[in-house]
């Protein structure tokens, strides 16, 4: 269950730990308390995965994370109640970002870094806001901050242009395009897969960026393919983790899929399965907007 407001986060605490913080509890002697005891961590929160070869995404980010900050305790939350429920069934017990700063609060964490995985601040990332708003409202922690996704800023898209151009396919050719699979939403952040297309092309004409559930679409990319008379594509996800969207939606042999599709307009495909987090550029745009969070908190870099 996902709690999206003070109420739900006050119940959550009560409900897990038989506890719940006292809103009123605000003395100077609480205050010293808290900051004698003070006790950093960071969450770091995914759409999650169920797919076993996808993990390496995560172990590198992990292995990043802990690297940057050692000694800094590093906890995971996944915000797909589906991929929660997938991994509980092969007995795999991952917390929603709400139990999992719950956790957290009953662990006497009084500085918490709460990191999203998320491709760009679309619906995923604004319910996670709104939990991490909520903590913070009922004043759990000292200090509870949220990073940006991935793209979140002009500067991030810089960054993330120039990764993505360093980890091109090497054997690719000069009139052989790429195309990414970014997630898509409804939220109006999906606006900047577009943008991230226009920049990206402003380097490589041929690289295209598509999405399962946005705009742009693959038959739009497709179209534009065929203008082009491009004849073979590298198919790259632009998610953190090579999960089953990139498994099915975008390598499988279904009728949906975007191989598939492409193979049928006589476009033969390549399908790359590795998450975007697997390559160290693009990992360290998500671990580097850490910094500013734990600056916040006196420990600088």
């Amino acid at each position: 269950m996902e709690w999206k407001s003070l109420a739900g986060a006050l119940a959550l605490s009560f409900l897990l730990f038989g506890t719940a913080p006292n809103p009123a509890v605000g003395n100077d002697a609480h205050r010293q308390h808290v900051r004698a005891a003070r006790k950093v961590g960071i969450l770091l929160v995914g759409f999650g995965t169920s797919e076993a070869s996808a993990q390496v995404s995560f172990d590198t980010l992990l292995r990043k994370t802990a690297a940057a900050y050692p000694g800094i305790d590093v906890r995971w939350a996944y915000t797909s109640h589906i991929i929660r429920a997938k991994l509980a069934d092969q007995g795999k017990r991952l917390d929603s970002p709400a139990v999992a700063l719950a956790r957290m609060l009953d662990e006497r964490f009084t500085h918490v870094a709460v990191q999203s995985l998320h491709t760009i601040s679309g619906a995923e990332y604004h319910e996670l806001q709104r939990t991490v708003s909520g903590f913070n409202a009922m004043g759990a922690f000292e200090r509870i901050v949220l990073g940006d996704p991935l793209l979140a800023t002009q500067a991030d898209m810089q960054r993330t242009v120039s990764a993505l151009i360093d980890v091109l396919p090497r054997e690719r050719k000069p009139d052989e395009a790429v195309v990414l699979m970014g997630h898509g939403t409804h939220h109006p952040a999906n606006a900047f897969y577009a943008a991230l297309m226009f920049q990206l092309q402003r380097e490589d004409p041929n690289i295209f960026v598509a999405t399962v559930e946005g705009y742009p679409d693959i038959e739009l990319v497709k179209s534009l393919l065929l203008e082009k008379q491009i004849k073979k594509v590298f198919l790259m996800p632009l998610m953190s983790v090579a999960g089953e969207h990139a498994k099915n939606d975008m390598a499988g042999d279904e009728a949906h899929s975007w191989k598939t599709v492409l193979t049928r307009a006589g476009i033969q495909c390549l399908p790359v399965m590795k998450g975007m987090a697997e390559y160290d550029g693009l990992a360290d745009i998500w671990v580097g907007h850490i910094g500013p969070m734990m600056a916040q908190f006196g420990l600088a870099r």
